[in-house]
């Protein structure tokens, strides 16, 4: 299996309290969010991470090398920024597979990978979204299925929120889903592929009540640092 990390971003949320790494390098007690994520992947049988990296890259590299934990790591390092989209199709140039599991840098949603993979063999799709059902979607927006599992819609961000169903962060997709798009050219995958394609092409939602946080402000990374 192989995996692709967005670890590029620039983290301005989290940069009162962390700003001298990227934020996926965010220290949690000592040692960097980042590897709490390759754990959960070398410990899932992962066989090759590519990590997508842009803001202090340098810092990323130097930290892991070529390999954590017998896994080999391979970058992708964006000259400019590329967004979500753009980065999924410049890592694409480091891996092998058809189909890959991207995971976004600052989450960590501890799934299990197998039954994703079977969930996502098993439809007729290019793309299977994890979902995880939460209190309030307030800071997230929410996604909507229907009886199959396929998504139906995407609600945006709203200060009502209450529980609902959130997109965590971790996809599984064929390769040529991304490679419609040219090389080195900036997009979202959120807005310009699941949004705008769901209801023309079939993308399925796995959902899991696994262990979820998102880091990406102050608050949650805070209450990482305590939970761990």
């Amino acid at each position: 299996m192989e995996a692709i990390i967005l670890a590029g971003g620039f983290g301005t949320r989290l940069r009162s309290v962390v700003s001298d790494v990227p934020k996926p390098m965010a220290p949690i007690n000592g040692r960097p969010f980042l590897e709490l994520l390759l754990d959960h992947l070398v410990a899932s049988h992962f066989d090759h991470i590519v990590l997508s990296t842009g803001y202090m890259h340098d810092k990323i590299e130097a930290h892991f090398g070529t390999r954590h934990k017998g896994v080999p790591l391979s970058y992708a390092v964006e000259s400019e920024p590329l967004g979500t989209g753009g980065g999924m199709r410049n890592a694409l140039t480091q891996c092998v597979e058809d189909d890959i599991t991207v995971l976004n840098g600052d989450t960590l949603f501890k799934i299990n990978h197998d039954d994703l993979a079977h969930f996502y063999h098993s439809r007729p799709t290019r793309l299977a979204v994890v979902l995880r059902q939460v209190p309030d979607t307030a800071r997230y927006g929410s996604v909507c299925t229907d009886c199959s599992d396929r998504i139906a819609r995407f609600t945006e961000k709203t200060s009502s929120g209450g529980p609902g169903t959130i997109n965590g962060g971790i996809y599984m997709l064929n390769r040529s889903l991304l490679e419609e798009y040219p090389l080195g050219t900036p997009f979202s995958f959120e807005k310009d592929i699941l949004q705008k394609k769901y209801d023309t092409e079939p993308f399925f939602a796995y959902v899991s009540s696994a262990y979820f946080i998102d880091i990406g402000i102050p608050e949650d990374y805070r209450r990482l640092c305590n939970e761990i």
